[in-house]
């Protein structure tokens, strides 16, 4: 649906299920979210009495992350009819799934946590609005709508497909992440790496000097990663003689709304290929991996490090 040319700024966000009608006669969800957080009772009589160009404005600011109280004021104040107040109420928590609303879908409409928390504060308001009627059939039509194939994934859309999971709501906030890769090699393989003594040149800087590069570029290599300003990369290399195994590991740090596990996990894997090129002219069965997230931090899910490795003692 498209909004009258005349007014259109930005489009309201409208659910398929619940409304259609062009001119916004019946008060969609949008709407109704802006009245309840800034505590306004507008009766359906009030609100038909709006023009149509103050219907679609009290749309958007309900489809709007953060609503603004004045704004709706300022367009309430164009109704004639019953006007009143009520307790404002507070957008549902973006961070933890209602109990109420669990209970309300039930087991076979699971709403995951990453979910929750990658949806906007309208389509939350919506799921807890419609599912605190109690309306069955509204229910399922709200729920399909909002999260249909979400459940499975935050990447795919609710009728399929995939998207970019919008990161706009959340805050910047510092974050790191180190991953590493292994590469095991043929006695002649590491002791011409280690010497320094392998036909293609400097594998250690070269491999290190990819990693870096990849590191940089993930966005443009993995689908739906978004593109980060990266402040730091490093890659770094310890010996395992007596496994012939070279470890690498990538160290990548940003102030950004989403997490550079990917970034590190790339640089790492990407230096770990370099390796098996600059070396394969010596062995042609050098193995990569594992490969592996080893640290990560910053972000809603906070701290995370890997498990102590029996081999190497850490992490």
């Amino acid at each position: 649906m498209s909004t009258p040319s005349s007014t259109a700024t930005s489009a309201p966000r409208l659910f398929a299920f619940d409304t259609s009608e062009p001119s916004l006669g019946l008060l969609p969800l949008c709407a109704r979210r802006a009245l309840d957080v800034t505590g306004i009772k507008l009766s359906l009589a009030a609100y038909q009495s709006l023009s149509e160009q103050d219907r679609y404005a009290l749309a958007r600011s309900g489809s709007q992350e953060s609503v603004d109280a004045d704004e709706v004021r300022r367009i309430v104040a164009q109704a004639h009819g019953e006007i009143g107040t009520l307790p404002a109420s507070a957008d549902p928590d973006p961070l933890a799934v209602p109990s109420a609303l669990s209970q309300a879908l039930g087991r076979e409409r699971p709403v995951p946590e990453k979910v929750w928390q990658n949806l906007s504060s309208l389509e939350r308001y919506a799921l807890v609005k419609v599912c605190a009627r109690g309306k069955p059939e509204r229910i399922s039509a709200c729920y399909d709508e909002v999260i249909g194939a979400r459940q499975l994934s935050s990447h795919l859309k609710p009728a399929g497909g995939v998207t970019m999971v919008s990161v706009a709501g959340k805050a910047e906030t510092a974050r790191s992440a180190r991953a590493e890769s292994f590469v095991t090699m043929s006695g002649e393989a590491y002791e011409r790496l280690v010497r320094a003594h392998v036909p293609k040149g400097d594998v250690l800087g070269t491999a290190r000097l990819a990693g870096i590069m990849a590191s940089k570029k993930t966005a443009d290599l993995i689908p739906l990663c978004h593109p980060l300003p990266l402040q730091h990369a490093e890659v770094n290399f310890q010996f395992f003689p007596q496994k012939n195994q070279l470890h690498i590991e990538c160290k990548v740090e940003v102030f950004g709304r989403t997490g550079v596990e990917m970034e590190a996990l790339l640089g790492a894997s990407t230096a770990a290929l370099t390796v098996y090129d600059m070396l394969k002219s010596i062995d042609r069965g050098l193995v990569i991996g594992p490969t592996r997230l080893l640290e990560k931090s910053g972000g809603r899910s906070g701290h995370y490090l890997a498990p102590a490795d029996d081999a190497t003692g850490e992490p």
